[in-house]
């Protein structure tokens, strides 16, 4: 069975529009649907019944995406359900024919388990089983915040007059969920006509972007290695991605080409941090004693491998790092009984002396480093920009006289990205799961999700996607999907996961209920919690709810959650936004932003921030005391979902004055967040995750819970005066 036994019929699926209408300026417009073609009966389709075809057998069958039931004949309305009642004790008697085979009640023949064996390809595309909690009544498309005048969304699937539905089976109820695609947007933005910049996602030019990435990577490690003698800092690569994408003006979504300074500031500074060596954390004297050593052999080798005309290898540079080491060396050979605290002011002290003529010396050459790296990627990008387009003319699409389509200058509840060059033909990509795995595969190329997520991105995808109403092109943009964040995270052992974090479910319910938080800033389709969130990659994660990037995003009101990738020039840039936005707007507008409180020294967000004068709270979650969600929650075992925090975490309210009369941090809604905090990962029931003991919580003795440090009425902001700022 192929991808498209599910994937011929979408009769529950509604296409959604994006906003029309008109309205006032201060009103927003909610979008449109509109009402499908359907091959079944309203009821059954409410149901959750569709139908399929059987490659195998050659005729068409029905499937409930619910009960995972399929039929060979079309399902009788009133049959009994098989999860309230699995015996059919209440339905009506069965024929002969049916009762003796061992099928369903009502006369209706089940197919075989053989069959169904039989008919699982490695293309089969069966719908998981939903995985929110919802009612007979619950809507398949959001209904938007309610707006005079205005007719909201509503059910694809009316009832036809004179006519009885019928109440559909009980759907699956998960345990837990790390998700509520069920909260509606507050937040407004200015309409926004679809984005001609972006090129439509293909898997053949998504594996050749990996492919790419791949070997800029090795590029990376073999420059650090044969120019310095070190290892590349642990994700150094992906904060470059993260920072260059900051000030890139290029149109590759992932790779930088059109920077105004060539040399990366994170990168420069994360292997000048490297060299001569990386310093670890210190336990034990022995350990301190090690270090020591190999902290003074590596400043000598590296002053002595620069040739004597070097530049910047001055004859005293060599002079004051070779009788420093030499001191040290001394000083480990006659002094056995010195402590650990001893050794770690010796390399302190060395590290005072030589650092700043290692420094100089080793300038040049990781300019040199950085330099290539962003030239080379540059050149990827001319490639995949060259092939990208070379495709689209040979499906006949013209990026060049794809129309701009205009739009009115209204406000709109927010809505997912649109791309207005149309999407190429997909290619297969073939799925099939391995116990709670979806697996899918592209030319031999597999990326895996837990199928919890698979069920959460189809969700999205029908909530967000205009242009798929049959989900033909489900498969392919799922495989680009999580490709595209499997390549950015890396393939080390967790690497990139922490750059996707996520806060625990608790919090975001109490964000949500004391301060009407329905948006996250920094996201995407396989973290985020709400069903409207910004994210990294347009061309791709629009198809499932993202809002674009998040510096390119200018909402006029609404209640925010923001807890950016730990990049320090991405959240410096996210400050100036965040200060950009409260400065136009005079609606409610409301940012409570979580970012590590890194004081040593202090990161120039979190000083910008405390200073602000759109600050009204300010409060401290102190480390190891708290846990994030893993960035990998997608594909990691449940053991792993969560983690410790081993940082503090600075919780801090920036709002207008009209975001703090209507969101106010008041005493009682902070202490509500604070105790969601105190709701660990390993405290939720089944299927919930149980989290395991970190390596840091080892290492640390986890000291008794203290409440959180605050600070409350901290900006110099008059709370009670006017805000005069403009429109």
């Amino acid at each position: 069975m192929t991808s498209e036994n599910h994937g011929t019929v979408k009769a529950d699926l509604p296409m959604v529009m994006s906003p029309t209408g008109s309205t006032s300026q201060t009103a927003p417009f909610s979008p449109s649907t509109s009402k499908p073609i359907q091959e079944l009966p309203d009821e059954l389709v409410q149901a959750g019944w569709s139908k399929c075809w059987s490659k195998r057998e050659n005729r068409p069958y029905y499937f409930n995406r619910f009960t995972n039931q399929s039929l060979w004949e079309m399902p009788v309305l009133g049959q009994h359900d098989v999860i309230s009642d699995p015996l059919g004790l209440n339905a009506a008697p069965a024929s002969g024919e049916a009762a003796s085979d061992g099928s369903l009640g009502n006369g209706q023949r089940k197919r075989h388990p053989s069959e169904d064996a039989a008919q699982t390809g490695p293309n089969s595309f069966k719908r998981p089983k939903v995985e929110i909690p919802v009612t007979p009544t619950t809507p398949t498309v959001p209904i938007s915040p309610s707006t005079p005048g205005v007719k909201p969304w509503v059910n694809a699937t009316e009832e036809k007059p004179g006519q009885t539905s019928t109440p559909a089976p009980a759907p699956y109820r998960p345990s837990v969920v790390y998700w509520d695609l069920d909260i509606q947007t507050n937040a407004v933005i200015r309409e926004r006509a679809p984005a001609a910049d972006h090129l439509p996602p293909h898997p053949e030019i998504e594996l050749q972007r990996a492919q790419l990435i791949t070997k800029l990577r090795q590029h990376y490690h073999e420059l650090c290695s044969q120019r310095e003698g070190i290892e590349p800092p642990r994700e150094s690569f992906n904060r470059w991605l993260l920072e260059r994408k900051v000030v890139d003006k290029g149109l590759d979504p992932l790779l930088p080409s059109e920077c105004d300074l060539v040399i990366s500031p994170s990168m420069f500074r994360e292997i000048m941090n490297d060299i001569p060596i990386r310093l670890s954390r210190i336990k034990y004297k022995e350990e301190a004693r090690k270090l020591l050593f190999k902290y003074a052999e590596a400043a000598k080798k590296m002053i002595d491998s620069r040739p004597s005309g070097f530049r910047n290898a001055t004859p005293d540079s060599r002079k004051v790092v070779k009788w420093n080491v030499e001191d040290t060396m001394n000083w480990l050979r006659r002094d056995h009984s010195a402590s650990k605290e001893d050794y770690m002011d010796r390399l302190e002290h060395l590290r005072k002396q030589c650092g700043p003529h290692v420094a100089s010396v080793a300038k040049d050459s990781v300019e040199g480093i950085c330099s290539k790296i962003y030239h080379i990627s540059a050149e990827y990008v001319r490639r995949i920009r060259q092939a990208h387009l070379a495709l689209l003319k040979e499906c006949n699409i013209s990026v060049e006289s794809s129309e701009s389509a205009t739009v009115q200058d209204r406000l709109v509840y927010c809505y997912p990205v649109r791309l207005s060059i149309p999407s190429p033909p997909q290619p297969r990509v073939e799925l099939h799961f391995e116990n709670e795995i979806a697996c899918l595969r592209f030319k031999g190329e597999m990326v895996k999700v837990s199928r919890g997520h698979f069920s959460k991105l189809e969700l999205l995808y029908r909530y967000s996607c205009i242009d798929d109403p049959r989900f033909e092109k489900f498969l392919s943009r799922v495989w680009c999907l999580i490709k595209r964040y499997q390549v950015m995270f890396g393939s080390g052992m967790n690497e990139g996961s922490g750059l996707q974090g996520s806060l625990p479910v608790p919090v975001f319910e109490a964000l949500n209920k004391q301060f009407g938080v329905t948006f996250e800033c920094f996201a995407s389709p396989l973290n985020c919690y709400f069903k409207q969130f910004c994210s990294a990659f347009p061309d791709i994660d629009g198809f499932f709810g993202s809002r674009g990037p998040f510096l390119s995003f200018s909402p006029a009101s609404g209640s925010f959650e923001a807890n950016p990738p730990f990049c320090e020039e991405l959240m410096e840039a996210m400050v100036t936004h965040f200060e950009d936005l409260l400065e136009r707007s005079s609606e409610p507008l409301s940012f409570i932003i979580f970012i590590p409180e890194w004081r040593d020294p202090p990161t120039p967000a979190l000083t910008r921030m405390e200073s602000s004068r759109f600050r009204r709270h300010q409060t401290t979650v102190v480390a190891f005391e708290h846990e994030y969600r893993s960035g990998s929650q997608h594909i990691c075992k449940r053991e792993d979902m969560y983690y410790k925090a081993v940082h503090g975490t600075a919780v801090i309210f920036l709002q207008n004055n009209a975001g703090f009369a209507k969101w106010e941090p008041t005493a009682e809604r902070i202490q509500e967040l604070m105790t969601a905090y105190k709701i660990s990962g390993r405290s939720l029931p089944s299927p919930g995750p149980s989290s395991t003991t970190s390596t840091a919580e080892k290492d640390n003795k986890v000291a008794p819970e203290a409440p959180s440090k605050s600070q409350d009425n901290s900006s110099p902001v008059d709370k009670t005066s006017v805000d005069s700022t403009n429109t």
